[in-house]
């Protein structure tokens, strides 16, 4: 009983959460912000990020008891994060409903990086997201996932950014 007690629960917290508590979250301004600072990292690294927010699962995910890290692995492929030339892209998924933070790292970049470091960098944002700070959360992250891209793929002197991915959030 209490199993299935918490899974309507769950139904009910994603169905309640939509597109507009991800604007009341995060603006368009700080969504704005978002996209230069990643704009910004990128023009340091070779590396990609993309950020992505998403309201709540959809209903087939809900059903099978999927994870928030299983949604972002999705949106990681269909994003195509893993679509870069040094194999180094990163993707930030914020589940709103569950306020569960995922970092998926390219295999460049995460056979380099422990993965403590990504869980810990999650823990990070999501004591800026118990406070409501999701803008500032996010921009945590980002800084840390920059100085990781800078750190093992430096743009060398001269090299210009291909910019591979776009750099403006997606909100789903």
């Amino acid at each position: 009983m209490a199993s299935l007690l918490s899974r309507l629960a769950r139904l009910w917290r994603h169905r309640w959460v939509d597109e507009a508590d991800v604007r009341r979250a995060l603006p368009a301004e700080a969504l704005d912000r978002l996209s230069r600072r990643v704009g910004a990292s990128e023009r340091r690294h070779s590396g990609e990020i993309r950020i992505c927010i998403e309201a709540g699962l959809p209903m087939s995910y809900l059903w099978r008891d999927a994870s928030a890290r299983e949604r972002a692995i999705m949106m990681f492929s269909k994003l195509r994060v893993w679509d870069t030339a040094h194999n180094n892209g990163v993707l930030i998924y914020l589940l709103l409903a569950e306020h569960a933070i995922e970092i998926v790292a390219d295999r460049g970049i995460d056979a380099r990086v422990a993965g403590e470091a990504w869980s810990a960098m999650a823990q990070r944002m999501g004591a800026a997201f118990r406070d409501g700070r999701f803008e500032d959360g996010l921009t945590l992250a980002l800084e840390e996932v920059s100085a990781l891209l800078v750190e093992h793929f430096p743009l060398a002197d001269g090299e210009a950014d291909s910019n591979e991915l776009p750099d403006a959030p997606v909100v789903l």
